[in-house]
């Protein structure tokens, strides 16, 4: 119960109109050191490279994004709190 109601402040709070993207990757790096969590690349990941590289496609996944993808993978985050937050972070990003 005291995680998910810290999961509900963590995105309610981060999830402002006007946030900026570095307080939102700060937030990020923060959830992601209180957990104890780190991004590793899986082979699944190493694929997903590989074909999007030989396509042509130029895809570069910054910090944020994975540790985004690792808190989920970890069981910290929902796909649906890790989506709507990588959401307003690129929001923000490229406004």
């Amino acid at each position: 119960m005291a995680l998910l109601l810290f999961r509900l402040n963590f995105c309610h709070t981060v999830l402002m109109p006007n946030s900026r993207p570095n307080a939102i990757a700060t937030a990020i790096r923060s959830l992601a050191e209180r957990h104890k969590v780190a991004y590793r690349s899986t082979a699944t990941d190493r694929l997903g490279h590989d074909i999007t590289r030989l396509s042509g496609d130029e895809v570069d996944i910054d910090e944020p994004a994975l540790l985004l993808l690792a808190l989920e993978r970890a069981g910290h985050l929902t796909s649906r709190d890790a989506a709507r937050l990588h959401g307003e972070y690129l929001r923000a990003k490229y406004e």
